[in-house]
């Protein structure tokens, strides 16, 4: 089971003020190949995996914002990390 949740907020600058949503959706790529599970929420990307797994996507993530250009990126991240177990179920179920 996995230990971790990591939800990521990412805001890539732009050179000259362009459209950042092709940049983000980048990011959430990055997410989809690492293989983790994920949620797409309206403001920040969920994931669950093992905490050092997860600091490795946001790395690739912050990696690929540069590669696309961007001068520089902000990533706002917020952990739950749990050796017993960690689920986006778990936190939310009695929602569903």
């Amino acid at each position: 089971m996995a230990n971790a949740l990591l939800s990521i907020q990412v805001i890539p600058k732009t050179n000259n003020g362009e459209d950042s949503i092709p940049l983000v959706d980048e990011a959430i790529a990055v997410i989809q190949e690492s293989g983790v599970k994920y949620q797409v929420n309206p403001l920040e990307t969920t994931m669950e995996g093992e905490l050092s797994e997860l600091f490795g996507i946001v790395e690739k993530v912050n990696e690929r914002m540069i590669e696309k250009g961007c001068p520089s990126v902000i990533s706002q991240i917020k952990i739950l990390y749990k050796p017993d177990g960690a689920s986006m179920e778990q936190l939310t179920e009695k929602y569903r």
